[in-house]
């Protein structure tokens, strides 16, 4: 005490003695109290609005961060998103206390003491930062300061800028205090916080990084990504492992410090090796894709014509929609691996198939045509350059990553070179679907939707479908009265009044008759266009309609032959009638439209209608042919090769020069389509053995239904049969499917339609033993 007074009574001596220095303090003084002020008008100016909005109490209660859009399958498994950023939100009950442990250690470790502001931190940093230049001091601001400029995020740059925004973050930061509980302020927080790689919120980051929700998270996985915190690229674990290891172990050590782990366990974690589980995810990879893209675009057609409870227009990216969709998880992950599985084999076929041959050498402008289609040819053209000039630009090689089905390749290759190794690439689309409701369970839409885009399943995609179109012409002639046991010719004929068309077999066989079952078992074109002349283009036409096809018909008599083009989509969807009683379902793969709150927005399993588009019997009758087709006609590869035991009707397909191959296969509770081809129908196998239905897409049916049939949980497909035919409609189809021409008699009386059976002498009745 007596030391104080000693230095008081010396300064004060010093200052009446000293003129200039009394000059000096008191210039320090004024500057001081003029700073103070200065500082002091300056918050006030900030937090009245100068400088621009602050948002008040009520703004702040109310906000919402921009949460992704999740689609879910039938079975609530989590299949996709749609986001600008890729965020879903976390309850505070999910947060390990580990996690919370960490982020406070690290980044502010006084959160429960402050209303906000940490005044001690902000000293700290104003006299170690500012004054002694120590950049180890770290940062002054709270967990609270740095939510407020992760929800409202900063105008402007510049030293003026940011200390505008800095006295900004402190007064919405006070305000978040008032609303929040400290338990929400640290919940927002870990939803609003970005890792980088367009992942916003823990629980995003925890799935991108380690690949399991944020209640999962080990203590060690935990701190690597408190410590991205401070720099989401420099502490990347996926591609800095060594810095982001560094870090973590920096995480632990402020845990350590302030007591959250003991030094046995700092030690010990310290030492752990660095471990990830990076899961990617774009809406080019993950599961059902191409569907997701198709959704997509009907989601936002459904969201221009809705508002939230606000007035606001419904946003899929930012409103996180929960959308539940009819698709099936497992049947979807089934069907992708059964195309990857066959498509693969084909590739590798095709190239074999054409050796050293271009297949579009016979035609050169399909290349020219695919160069055309190009956005970089088009960008060329439109900066109105030559095509000589837009030739050499795309000889010259470049580093590019490329599909291969052997994984994705880094090539040096000219974009001529490019386009030529994606014209080898044979295509797949497939669709399963519940005949009984119309539900999808599968949609792959192509082989790998990063490289290309083209939807083969999507409505508006058209191909020629070949003879998957018959089992609609012949439902057609059995509800006109024609009859499974009717025979027909197979003998060829030129149609004069339709410019001398003359339809042939595949087999080039146009001897004996074929019963309407036999034709229908061996895909006979000519007998098939006889059916359909006898039915009437019109109704066969009228009952395409009703099944659900839409496109274009022609009414021309080669669609007996399947030469509309039709999408997979409704091709599918016709078809179940024949497993659903007759009655016609749309297939649909919406059931219901959820917003954040929990309320429904839409419910599509309402809007649910069938329509009667053949009867029973017609139904019945036409599954049994359609058996015939699997058990021993143009399918029968299905028990043969894949030892497929399931009540199965289906049907083949192969277009002109074998362009496309299809199959529809049915039984009682599901209905499932393939379609193969290249995306230009100019290239194709050059023979029917490689390019028809059953050996370029039967093999996908086959390969989904033998994984379909191994999981038990659906036995009920598996053990699913046919209602059995009555007397009568066995009796209607009791008959060979094919008989010589030398029982013309006999046949001439059925064509007639005269039912009674004259007696056939004993050589006639041993000679028919044999068909």
């Amino acid at each position: 005490m007596q030391y104080i007074r000693y230095l008081y009574s010396r300064f004060s001596s010093f200052y009446q003695q000293n003129h200039w220095f009394r000059i000096f303090l008191r210039s320090c003084l004024g500057l001081g109290v003029v700073a103070i002020l200065v500082v002091v008008v300056f918050y006030y100016a900030v937090a009245w609005g100068s400088f621009g909005k602050i948002p008040d109490r009520e703004s702040i209660q109310s906000y919402q961060n921009d949460t992704a859009s999740e689609v879910y399958s039938v079975d609530s498994v989590l299949i996709g998103k749609y986001f600008l950023q890729e965020r879903t939100n976390v309850a505070f009950e999910d947060l390990p206390n580990h996690l919370i442990e960490a982020l406070i250690a690290t980044e502010d470790v006084r959160f429960y003491q402050h209303q906000g502001v940490d005044y001690r931190s902000l000293f700290r940093v104003a006299i170690k930062s500012l004054l002694l230049q120590d950049q180890s001091s770290g940062g002054g601001s709270t967990i609270t300061q740095q939510l407020a400029k992760n929800i409202f995020p900063r105008e402007g740059t510049g030293s003026f800028n940011l200390a505008i925004n800095k006295v900004k973050e402190m007064i919405v930061a006070r305000r978040i205090e008032e609303v929040y509980t400290k338990s929400e302020i640290l919940a927002l927080y870990f939803n609003t916080v970005s890792f980088g790689y367009n992942a916003f919120g823990i629980e995003t980051a925890s799935k991108r990084f380690f690949n399991k929700p944020p209640n999962l998270l080990t203590i060690q996985e935990s701190a690597v990504l408190v410590g991205m915190l401070k720099a989401t690229t420099l502490y990347n674990p996926y591609r800095n492992p060594k810095r982001a290891e560094t870090r973590r172990n920096l995480v632990f050590h402020q845990m350590m410090k302030y007591q959250f782990l003991n030094t046995a366990n700092f030690d010990s974690l310290k030492t752990l090796p660095m471990e990830i589980n990076f899961t990617s995810t774009t809406h080019n990879e993950g599961t059902a894709t191409y569907f997701r893209e198709y959704l997509r675009a009907e989601i936002q057609k459904w969201a221009k014509e809705q508002t939230t409870e606000e007035g606001d227009p419904v946003n899929l990216y930012t409103d996180g929609l929960k959308i539940y969709t009819t698709i099936h998880s497992k049947m979807q992950q089934y069907a992708e691996e059964s195309v990857e599985q066959h498509m693969t084999e084909l590739q590798q076929v095709f190239y074999k198939h054409w050796g050293k041959t271009r297949p579009w050498h016979k035609n050169p402008r399909t290349l020219l045509n695919a160069i055309r289609k190009t956005p970089r040819y088009q960008n060329l053209k439109s900066q109105g350059m030559q095509e000589s000039e837009i030739q050499e630009i795309f000889k010259k090689p470049y580093t590019m990553k490329v599909f291969t089905w052997e994984g994705e390749k880094e090539m040096e290759l000219s974009p001529l070179d490019s386009i030529r190794h994606y014209l080898y690439f044979l295509n797949a689309g497939f669709m399963a679907m519940d005949p009984q409701n119309g539900a999808v369970r599968a949609w792959v839409g192509g082989i790998n939707h990063k490289y290309f885009k083209y939807d083969h399943v999507n409505v508006n995609t058209k191909r020629q479908v070949g003879s998957v179109f018959k089992p609609i012409v012949y439902a057609a002639a059995l509800e006109s009265g024609v009859k499974p046991c009717d025979f027909v010719s197979s003998k060829r004929i030129t149609y004069t009044n339709f410019d001398d068309w003359s339809p042939g077999n595949a087999d080039d066989n146009y001897q004996g008759y074929y019963s309407v079952k036999g034709a229908l078992a061996q895909s006979v074109n000519t007998v098939s266009v006889k059916v359909l002349k006898r039915t009437s283009i019109s109704r066969a036409i009228e009952m395409a309609r009703i099944m659900g096809i839409s496109n274009e018909i022609p009414e021309v008599p080669s669609i007996a032959l399947g030469t509309p083009n039709i999408s997979l989509f409704e091709m599918v969807g016709a078809f179940g009638s024949f497993a659903n009683q007759g009655n016609s379902v749309k297939p649909r793969y919406l059931s219901k439209i959820v917003n954040q709150q929990g309320n429904v927005l839409a419910d599509f399993e309402v809007k649910v209608t069938s329509q009667k588009a053949m009867s029973a019997n017609t139904a019945t009758m036409m599954l049994h042919m359609m058996k015939n087709v699997v058990d021993k006609g143009t399918a029968q590869r299905l028990r043969s090769v894949y030892k497929l035991k399931n009540d199965i009707a289906g049907k083949t397909g192969t277009t002109q020069s074998h362009a496309d191959g299809w199959f529809i296969g049915v039984t009682p509770k599901l209905v499932a389509g393939a379609w193969v081809g290249s995306d230009d129908p100019n290239i194709h196998f050059r023979t029917i053995t490689y390019g028809q239905g059953a050996a370029m897409a039967l093999p996908i049916w086959a390969l989904f239904m033998q994984r379909v049939n191994a999981d038990k949980e659906f036995d009920v497909i598996r053990k699913s049969k046919f209602p059995s035919p009555s007397s009568t409609q066995q009796q209607a189809m009791d008959c060979v499917d094919y008989k010589e021409s030398r029982d013309f008699h006999y046949l001439f009386q059925q064509i007639l339609g005269n039912r009674k059976k004259r007696p056939l002498k004993r050589k006639q009745r041993k000679r028919n033993r044999r068909y």
